[in-house]
């Protein structure tokens, strides 16, 4: 947790801020290339929630594991909760675990921060939630052509109107729930800790091409606050 006390309206959290793994785990079989690839976190999105926490006064929170030990916005029992395959890599160290082992990463690292998450809405209710993330350039051999998306479900007005106010922008390439979209069987974040409470929640996607230096993450923090400083109604 960052900038508990926070004055700002806005609850950031960051799900795949981190790509570490704990030492038990022998890097789960994965190679250093691979862990410093999307595959284990989001490159350069918990820079970016930083930089939006310091210009919104924001609580942020920010998951500390990689997504390969247990992904922080899967919905438990999800096959991508922890990937046996990412993208094209298979993860060995995800293969054949224990029930006991399974249920251990759940209490671990998935709970506490589910809990954290619930613990700061309920201590003060947010007027929005935002998840921020990034995107890779090139996925399976084809390029994206976004600089950005917004992925929403039931807050559409919140939605519509962040994916309007960067289109504003003609140099900008923007997605309306691409280059994801948000799925009850595969997101946690928007669907549970958002539409599930009536707080209007997105997630904000971001190319990690554009990430890739503290110039390029202090522009986008610049570009995104301003249409996060006004709330919606759900």
């Amino acid at each position: 947790m960052e900038n508990a006390a926070g004055g700002g309206d806005v609850l950031l959290v960051c799900e795949h801020a981190s790509h570490w793994i704990p030492p038990q785990y022998a890097d789960l079989g994965v190679s250093e290339a691979d862990r410093q690839r999307h595959i284990a976190w989001d490159i350069g999105a918990a820079a970016l929630a930083r930089g939006l926490a310091r210009r919104l006064d924001a609580r942020l929170v920010l998951s500390g594991v990689s997504r390969l030990v247990i992904d922080c916005n899967r919905p438990l029992g999800a096959p991508s909760s922890i990937p046996l395959r990412s993208e094209d890599t298979d993860i060995p160290g995800n293969a054949g675990l224990t029930a006991a082992e399974i249920a251990f990463r759940q209490c671990a690292y998935f709970e506490p921060f589910r809990a954290l998450v619930a613990g700061v809405i309920a201590a003060r209710r947010p007027a929005m939630l935002v998840g921020v993330h990034s995107f890779t350039p090139v996925f399976r051999g084809v390029a994206r052509p976004w600089h950005a998306g917004v992925l929403y479900a039931d807050a559409s007005a919140l939605g519509e109107r962040l994916v309007a106010g960067l289109r504003a922008d003609p140099a900008l390439v923007v997605g309306a729930n691409e280059p994801y979209r948000i799925e009850a069987e595969e997101d946690f974040t928007v669907p549970i800790h958002g539409d599930a409470n009536g707080i209007p929640a997105v997630l904000l996607e971001v190319r990690q091409d554009l990430l890739a230096d503290a110039a390029g993450i202090e522009a986008w923090a610049a570009r995104l606050a301003p249409l996060l400083e006004t709330p919606v109604a759900f």
